[in-house]
C-alpha cells in the first residue's frame, strides 16, 4: 500500500479493554481518504493474527513471542481484583497480594498477566475466559485479578475492585510485522507517538546541521554628528 492509494485501508486490531478512540480519531481527522478498519481480537490470538497479513497493526498486552514484529511499549495498567461490593475487600481502598491468601482466586484460561505464582488459593474451576470469570465473582465462588481496563469493561452493578500494588502489571503496546512497515504503518505510528501533520515519520533521519555559524559581528555604536557652527546674516554686518 501507498500514501493516497484509493481503495486501500488501513486494519486495526485491539485486545479487550484497549481504548484506541483517541488515535483513531486523529487518524480521521488526518488521513480522511483512507479507511481504518477496527476489530476486537481475543489478546492471545493477535500476534497470529499479525503474522498472517489479516491486520496492519494491533494493539497487544505485553509479554509476547516479538518474532517478526516490531514493538512499541505504550503504557502500564493498575492490576486490580474484582469482587462482590459486599465483600469486605470493598471497605479498603487498596491492598497487596499477602491480603488474598486466603482467598479463592479464579485463574481464567485468557489470563494476560505474566504471574511468577498465582497468588491465594486456585479456585474451583479455571474458566474459559475473563467475562466468564467476572460471572463467577459475582455469584460469591472466588475473586479475580485483572487488568482496571478489563475490570471497567466487565462491570457489574453487583462489583467494584481495588488496586493491588505488588500484582504484575499489563503493559499496552502497538505491534506489527516488520516487513510490512508500510506508509500506513508509519503514519499511524507517528499519530501513537504524537508526531504533528507536519512533522517527519522518521523514513529519512534528518541530516545533521554541520556548517559553521557566522561569528556575530559586533554592533557599531552610530557616530553622533556635529552640529555646524551659526552661520551670521550678512545683511546685519554694519557698512564700512
Amino acid at each position: 500500500m501507498t500514501d493516497g492509494e484509493s481503495g486501500t485501508e488501513f486494519r486495526l486490531a485491539y485486545a479487550p479493554g484497549v481504548t484506541p478512540a483517541k488515535w483513531v480519531n486523529v487518524w480521521t481527522e488526518r488521513i480522511p481518504d483512507i479507511p481504518i478498519t477496527l476489530t476486537t481480537v481475543p489478546a492471545a490470538d493477535l500476534v497470529p493474527l499479525l503474522r498472517d497479513g489479516a491486520a496492519d497493526a494491533a494493539f497487544v498486552r505485553l509479554p509476547i513471542d516479538r518474532d517478526g514484529l516490531s514493538v512499541i511499549p505504550l503504557y502500564v495498567e493498575t492490576t486490580v481484583v474484582v469482587v462482590p461490593k459486599d465483600h469486605a475487600i470493598a471497605a479498603v481502598d487498596e491492598l497487596t497480594l499477602a491480603d488474598l491468601t486466603d482467598e479463592d482466586i479464579f485463574h481464567p484460561l485468557d489470563d494476560t498477566l505474566d504471574w511468577p505464582s498465582h497468588p491465594g488459593r486456585p479456585a474451583f474451576t479455571r474458566p474459559p475466559t475473563t467475562a466468564n470469570a467476572v460471572e463467577l465473582v459475582a455469584s460469591g465462588t472466588g475473586l479475580l485479578l485483572v487488568p482496571q481496563s478489563l475490570a471497567r469493561l466487565h462491570h457489574r452493578r453487583d462489583l467494584t475492585y481495588r488496586p493491588v500494588q505488588d500484582a504484575p502489571q499489563s503493559q499496552i503496546a502497538l505491534a506489527w510485522p516488520t516487513e510490512a512497515t508500510t506508509d500506513q504503518v508509519d503514519d499511524f505510528i507517528g499519530i501513537v507517538r504524537g508526531r504533528t501533520p507536519n512533522s517527519s515519520r522518521g523514513r529519512t533521519p534528518p541530516t545533521p546541521n554541520t556548517k559553521t555559524p557566522k561569528p556575530q559581528q559586533a554592533t557599531r555604536k552610530p557616530i553622533p554628528r556635529r552640529t555646524p557652527p551659526p552661520r551670521h546674516n550678512r545683511k546685519g554686518r554694519q557698512g564700512r
